[in-house]
């Protein structure tokens, strides 16, 4: 991981990947179990028998769990598998799989040699009871962590999918012509956005996923100034389909105006819809974990996109609770401030480009997440 992602990853606000701690951990406890069972002295042959005994106990509760899955399945044979028992019962448990290590397990049962006491098939059928009742009574059900990462790792959250929708069917096509747009707009407007460094879209993405039609609703210092040209596409059957993007004005304390093309991420609406619709089953804390497992999947989505390279800039913020009215154009203000103070000097390198209150020009795009600190450096460390 780049020292960038570091940057990225650290904040408080945005979820980290899960790495492969649990993994590491059984490995430990495989070694202090197989210590404990040295240190007991007990026979070699009946740990052997003991071990086995249970093993093939679990193989059978999972084929007995994987059993009781398919008798539900059945019914869904024809609308998920194609009328594929087989595929049908292949999803509920992998036969490969735990067939050859009962084999194996069976197999190697025979040749120890045998004990006094309860015979194979009692033992084998207590052990097989226990796993039953865990499943009846819910014992063996995965945790809302385990859930979590399998999710995570199939990317089979709902933010996975709308971070690629919104990247997929809008940013893809607007990021690259954006420059072009702002330019043709520059030449009608030659007082605002001047320098190059600002021509990008600012992308607010607040974790509560409360999104306004009007950025002046939201926060009265912010000016709808005007729209940047249309661009227009052949879009999934629709002829010349437009799209068009806001520049608006930024008041400061002083009342001069900071000018920059801002809109919050569309997607999130979806998500809040989502957790005010019961039928939705969607909950407020699940609405904040998608919103951040989103705002982590679209950055990492456009990380990798050259085409929309140098051509946008996430703006993340945390406003619950937050009292003064005025906190979104003063958030957006201490970003623009930041680039301001940082890339100064590369601005001023550029022809006819003048310091004023509209450069502020950014080298690097960068996810910049506010905690009511000072943003996030803006300078790349592979520079």
């Amino acid at each position: 991981m780049s020292q960038e992602e570091d940057r990225f990853h650290a904040h408080s606000f945005i979820p980290r990947r899960r790495g492969n701690w649990a993994q590491h951990s059984s490995y430990i406890l495989i070694a202090l179990c197989a210590l404990i069972l040295y240190l007991t002295e007990q026979s070699i042959r009946h740990v052997a028998q003991c071990f086995i005994i249970h093993f093939v106990a679990l193989q059978v509760g999972a084929l007995f769990k994987g059993i009781c899955t398919f008798t539900e399945e059945v019914h869904h044979v024809s609308a998920r598998y194609r009328g594929k028992y087989f595929k049908a019962l292949n999803a509920c448990l992998d036969l490969r799989r735990h067939g050859l290590l009962l084999l194996l397990c069976g197999a190697a049962y025979l040749l120890l040699p045998k004990e006094t006491g309860l015979p194979l098939c009692l033992k084998l059928s207590l052990v097989c009871l226990c796993q039953l009742l865990a499943i009846v009574f819910g014992l063996q059900n995965p945790s809302a962590a385990e859930i979590s990462e399998l999710c995570e790792r199939n990317n089979l959250n709902v933010a996975h999918g709308l971070a690629w929708s919104y990247y997929i069917g809008y940013l893809k096509i607007i990021l690259p012509r954006l420059k072009d747009s702002i330019s043709v707009f520059s030449e009608n407007n030659k007082s605002l956005l001047k320098c190059k460094k600002t021509w990008k879209l600012h992308i607010l993405i607040p974790l509560n996923c409360e999104v306004y039609d009007n950025l002046w609703k939201a926060d009265s210092h912010i000016q709808f100034i005007n729209n940047l040209p249309e661009v227009s596409v052949d879009r999934a059957g629709i002829k010349r389909r437009t799209y068009k993007n806001s520049v608006h004005g930024i008041l400061d304390e002083n009342q001069k105006m900071h000018c920059c093309v801002v809109e919050y991420a569309t997607p999130l609406q979806s998500l809040y819809a989502m957790s005010q619709d019961d039928s939705a089953a969607f909950s407020r804390q699940d609405r904040l974990e998608q919103a951040k497992l989103f705002c982590r999947t679209l950055e990492e989505i456009l990380g990798k996109s050259k085409e929309c390279s140098g051509c946008y800039q996430l703006i993340v913020y945390d406003d619950s609770g937050e009292n003064d009215k005025h906190f979104l154009s003063k958030e957006i203000l201490r970003h623009l401030k930041q680039q301001d103070r940082e890339e100064y000097a590369m601005c001023e390198k550029e022809e006819g480009c003048i310091r004023t209150q509209n450069c502020r020009p950014v080298e690097e795009t960068e996810l910049l997440i506010s905690d009511y600190d000072q943003p996030l450096s803006l300078h790349s460390d592979s520079n």
